[in-house]
């Protein structure tokens, strides 16, 4: 490899691991697993996980978002 290919591929790859990785879209119910486990080793009791449409959540508490972004997922306590 030529000095200038060499320097090109090493400032290319140094701009591709400054770029944020975009995470995959969730299904709710898997988000809603994964976040009622984290509150259930907190020992957080009394609390429900709900996917709702975006236009419906209200005065709830949105804690996520899944299924390509077209549902939230809210934390109300009991």
């Amino acid at each position: 490899m030529t000095k200038p290919t060499l320097l090109l591929t090493a400032a290319a790859a140094a701009l591709l691991m400054t770029q944020p990785v975009l995470a995959a879209p969730k299904p709710c119910d898997e988000l809603k697993a994964e976040i009622a486990a984290k509150l259930d080793e907190k020992g957080v009791q009394g609390y429900e996980i709900t996917a709702v449409e975006n236009d419906k959540v209200g005065d709830a508490k949105v804690i996520g978002s899944c299924d390509g972004g077209t549902r939230k997922l809210t934390y109300v306590r009991k």
